[in-house]
């Protein structure tokens, strides 16, 4: 685990490829915090087990586990699903809880000399902005998974969480204000040099900004519950159909705003309305329930769905912009009462020349 010569990695030729570029794997930390999922954790493993068996068709799934009796518990859920144990692997890396997008590595990469390099970029994490003490473990995941692949290791020092970027992978990077510019996150950063940190760790040139989130996003806005991007000048947005509802304003400035914006060489982006589910709450909380909260594997699309009408609406909308790809629909109501969905469990390792 290293850090080059103080250069930062858009210096030396790294970039975090798009979501739908090939994967080599994709990261799991299996659930084990029964208090992240109140009177429904019970369910939780089993949605993990399905996004493990969908992704594992088209990649390895690499399983953070606390101890033994964690890996058994894991281990049984995947067999239930028939994951073939050839498509996983475990590595013991005690944490606090299961959000691997955010806790976890971004992973770079670069081409050098006919072969693909693969780093990774462990930000600052801070249990967005100081929420969910003790945050310890998860705070050295990225560390603890970038050893044990044993590629170079970049830190900038920032505080930042994988779901509140999503980038195009050709030099474009969209984030939200209300996230990264939030006090409890960066207060001694400005914009300017919040935007100089993205470019210079992720290899992008042009950062697009969206205002804010969804109602009952504990994160302050993350930009993976709003708009995403699907293609190098195409993003969905999220887009609230009903004018009473609380997320109508934000999401409709949010899609405005990508309207008028352009890619990292000036060109126009194709904006595509992506519908909400009708609101969901538990226990009085409204929850972030979000179509937007999809993940991109290798042959798959996985994206949450709510028991709601709307929910053909986005997968057929998300299968029309990956025709190459199968959308799985992933039931999603028991994941979300912890605040994320199935975005927010998952971490891609882009394909490279590594073991």
């Amino acid at each position: 685990m290293r850090q080059q010569g103080g250069l930062a990695p858009a210096e030396l030729g790294f970039r975090m490829p798009a979501e739908w570029e090939p994967h080599a794997a994709t990261w799991l930390i299996w659930p084990h915090k029964c208090d992240s999922w109140p009177g429904r954790f019970e369910q939780v493993p089993r949605i993990w087990a399905q996004v493990a068996r969908a992704v594992g068709e088209g990649e390895l799934v690499r399983i953070l586990v606390n101890d033994d009796e964690h890996l058994e518990s894991a281990r049984t859920a995947l067999e239930s699903v028939s994951l073939s144990a050839e498509r996983v692997r475990f590595y013991r890396v005690p944490t606090d809880d299961a959000w691997i997008r955010d806790s976890g590595p971004t992973f770079l990469t670069r081409r050098c000399g006919g072969r693909v390099e693969l780093a990774a970029v462990g930000w600052q994490f801070n249990a967005w902005g100081g929420k969910y003490p003790p945050w310890d473990l998860d705070a050295a995941v990225a560390g603890e998974v970038a050893k044990k692949l044993g590629v170079p290791f970049f830190q900038p020092g920032i505080v930042l969480e994988g779901g509140s970027i999503d980038v195009n992978g050709c030099g474009a990077v969209v984030t939200t204000e209300s996230c990264l510019l939030h006090p409890n996150r960066n207060p001694g950063l400005s914009r300017a040099e919040i935007e100089c940190c993205l470019k210079a760790y992720l290899g992008v040139r042009h950062v697009l900004w969206l205002s804010g989130g969804i109602a009952g996003d504990d994160t302050d806005g993350h930009v993976d519950d709003v708009a995403r991007f699907v293609g190098p000048r195409t993003v969905v947005a999220a887009v609230e159909s009903d004018p009473s509802d609380e997320n109508y304003g934000p999401l409709r400035e949010n899609f405005e705003r990508l309207r008028r914006s352009t890619d990292q060489d000036g060109q126009p982006l194709r904006v595509v309305p992506l519908p909400m589910p009708a609101p969901r709450f538990h226990d009085g909380q409204r929850l972030p329930a979000s179509y937007a909260n999809f993940y991109i594997a290798n042959g798959v699309v996985l994206v949450p769905v709510f028991g709601d009408p709307n929910d053909t609406v986005a997968t057929e909308a998300l299968q029309g912009l990956f025709p190459d790809r199968r959308v799985i629909p992933i039931p999603a109501l028991d994941l979300v009462v912890g605040l994320g969905a199935v975005h927010c469990i998952t971490q891609q390792q882009p394909l490279a020349d590594v073991p």
